[in-house]
Formats: C-alpha cells, structure tokens, sequence
C-alpha cells in the first residue's frame, strides 16, 4: 500500500469519517459528498443511516438500492446507480491486475491497492467513484440530488466497502466470482508459450463495411449475395449434436435461426443489434420468446436477478436495446424537452380528469404518483411509458412514441382511471 494512504481499517465514531475506516471507503463517502453541496441533506443522511433507517441493502452491477425509513409510516425505495465499465476497460483492468501479483493477494486479503487503482486510473479506467457519476434516485417528494434517503444509503454501504473491496467490481459491472475466473484464465494462458497467437480476426461490422466499400468501388468485385427466404432459417441440424456433450438439437437449431435472422437484417442494412454486449444479447433472445425454460437458463447462466431480468425483456419488447439503457441509465436531457412535455401533459390531463394531477419531473422522467404512470424520455428523443405494478416498481408498459401525450394516452386506461 502507499506510504500516502491511510492505513487503519477502523472508522471514527462520529463526524463524516465514522462510515468508513479505509481509504477506498473514504473515497466512496468523498464522492458522495462533493457531489453535492447541499451539506443539510447529507448532515440528515449520516443521521439517518446512524440510527439504523437504511433497511436491507441489495448490491448489482450498475446500482446500490435499499429500503430507506423516512418520516412517513411507508419506507422510501432508494437507489445510486454508477456507470458500468465497458468490455473494453473491464480488459485493460483485468490485465492490470494480472501484472502484479500482489494486487490479486490484497485484493483477497480485503485490501484494494492503491497502486492498482493508480495504474487503471492511468490507462483510464476508473474504478473508483468520481462525484459526477453517482447517479441517486428516491421515491421521495424531495428534489435534492441527493435527497437524504439516498445519501443514508450512500453513507450505510461504506463500511461493506471498506470490507470487501469486491463491491466496487461489482458495482462497476462484474462480482468477485466472476473477476477471479478472469484472472485465471488470464495466468493459464499466460503459461500457454508454444501456442502461436490465434489470428486476431475482423469484427463482423469492419468485414462488412469492407465488403461493401470494395463492391462499390472496385469493378468486378461480386456483390453480396442475395437475401435468402425467411424459410431457409429454420434448416435442420446435418447431424445430432455429440452424445454426453449436454447440447439439445432443437435448442441448436434455434440458435441457427436466430443467427440466420439476424445476419439477414444486416444484410438489409439494419446493425441496431450489431453492438450487444453479452447481457444485453442474453435480454434480446428471452424477450423473443423461447419459453420458460430458456428463460430459466438464461438467468441462471448470466448470474441476473430473476425480476430484473424479466423487467429488461419487456422492456426489450417494448424499445430493443434503447429500451433496456433506459431502464438501467436515467439521464439529464435538454431542460427544453422536458418543459414543454411537462406542459403539453398538464393541459392533457386538464381534459382527462376533473380532478388536479399531481405531476413530478427528475431527470428524463415524468411522474403521475397518485395514478402509477410514468413517462421515461429515452435517448433516443422517443417517450417510453411505465408502470408501477404490485412489487412497487416501474414496469414498461407499452411501445414508444415521440409524442409524450400518446404514451400518457397509451397507458391512461390501463390504469382504472
């Protein structure tokens, strides 16, 4: 560990420094912190993570959420969602720590090393938190940013993070399990020297963009086959899959003509599902519908949560892959947007209703509290409407629109009113 950083693990008992003992717990509670310069909220946040408010805190990659007891009888849900790393980065950390020894012992011995986060800082890989990614959310009537709910919350997770430094893989997208199996591979095929390298190969968008661009400009050069019938996607296994080798042909073939499809759409030009991380492909094949024992499978082999992972299939319905960023990211859009949306909504209502509508703006989302409407402006300038069914969170609801008042109309009815 670095001379520079503080070495004992055990926390003050009051001031802002009780939360946590270490210097990456620390660090946690300093993002928290200049991340706001509302120091009443956070002063009420300490307070109330100290007497217990926080309830059972549920970590997952991307987010911390949890039950937080406020002045009212019913628990607030809070969460703080941080930005998961890449494919990309999650490779440059890997080797990072791989080059060292002694960064996987401290790792298990449950110390980070502060060199380790120096190097992936240095190849621009933050692992650590910055002020400007803890992204709080509170379903709570306050507006602060962070409310004190959030904060409790921020500050009660601290001291897991000053035990198992884990937590911040997985909050930035991978858990310990899944770290450890990377590494190992890592060493084994570092052991691997008579090998010659695999060939690097071509991603399928170079290759096709290569294609297309010779075809274009180079007489003679063949074009790209014509499209094949949808019918020629559903072809037969040539021979049964191995005996003991745990594959089912029918499960095979479905994944030949799920592969068949979609190289057929990038044929016609459409590459929205070029790009899909393996999480996101994983939502893609549940929501088209295998059944409930793929759906099964597919939870279990990505290590998602049961209920979450549904949520992001509808929502795949629902907006493809755009859908599924805007479940798991909410963002800040042109403040423009959102006002005149919040005003085309309330004139809306005026004509729906006799009785005054509680609307309620944060971030890209608009909010009916007394009716379980919510409306969710996507990136991709689109209006995805949700629901609040009986588990008390948000559900996506039906298709998406650019006009916010169609996805208010598309979901009114649905609701009782």
């Amino acid at each position: 560990m670095s001379p520079s950083v503080p070495g004992p693990r055990r926390a003050p008992s009051r001031g802002r420094r009780a939360f946590a003992g270490t210097w990456w717990g620390q660090a946690w509670v300093t993002a928290l912190e200049d991340s706001t310069l509302d120091s009443g909220r956070l002063s009420r946040g300490r307070t109330y993570a100290r007497q217990g408010m926080v309830g059972a805190v549920t970590i997952a990659p991307g987010q911390v959420k949890a039950a937080v007891q406020g002045s009212r009888p019913r628990p607030y849900r809070s969460a703080v969602h941080l930005p998961v790393l890449t494919d990309a980065q999650w490779g440059t950390l890997l080797d990072t720590i791989a080059a060292r020894a002694g960064h996987l012992a401290a790792l298990l011995d449950g110390e980070m090393p502060a060199e380790l986060i120096d190097d992936a800082r240095h190849a621009g890989v933050p692992l650590l938190p910055q002020p400007t990614e803890l992204d709080p959310e509170c379903s709570c009537p306050d507006w602060g940013h962070p409310c004190k709910h959030a904060a409790a919350l921020c500050y009660a997770i601290a001291a897991t993070i000053d035990d198992d430094p884990f937590v911040l893989f997985t909050l930035r997208g991978r858990g310990r399990d899944d770290v450890l199996a990377e590494l190992r591979a890592r060493r084994t095929a570092g052991r691997t020297t008579d090998a010659p390298p695999a060939p690097a190969g071509v991603h399928a968008a170079g290759a096709y963009a290569a294609w297309t661009a010779l075809a274009d400009h180079a007489p003679g050069w063949p074009g790209l086959p014509d499209l094949p019938e949808p019918s020629a996607h559903d072809a037969a296994l040539p021979v049964p899959p191995p005996a003991g080798s745990g594959l089912v042909g029918a499960d095979l073939e479905r994944l030949m003509t799920d592969v068949s499809a979609r190289a057929a759409r990038l044929l016609s030009g459409d590459a929205t599902n070029l790009h899909l991380t393996q999480h996101q492909d994983a939502v893609r094949i549940a929501a088209s519908g295998p059944g409930p024992e793929w759906f099964h499978d597919l939870v279990q082999n990505t290590g998602a949560n049961p209920t979450a992972f549904a949520r992001l299939t509808r929502a795949w319905r629902h907006g493809g892959p755009t859908g599924i960023t805007v479940v798991e990211q909410p963002h800040s859009p042109e403040p423009s947007a959102m006002t005149a949306a919040r005003t085309a909504l309330t004139t809306a209502l005026a004509e729906m209703t006799d009785t005054p509508v509680r609307l309620r703006a944060w971030r890209n989302r608009l909010t009916l509290p007394d009716h379980g409407i919510q409306l969710r402006l996507g990136p991709d300038a689109r209006w995805y409407p949700y629901l609040q069914e009986n588990d008390s969170e948000w559900w996506p609801a039906a298709p998406t629109t650019t006009d916010p008042v169609a996805a208010l109309t598309a979901i009114w009815q649905r609701t009782g009113m």
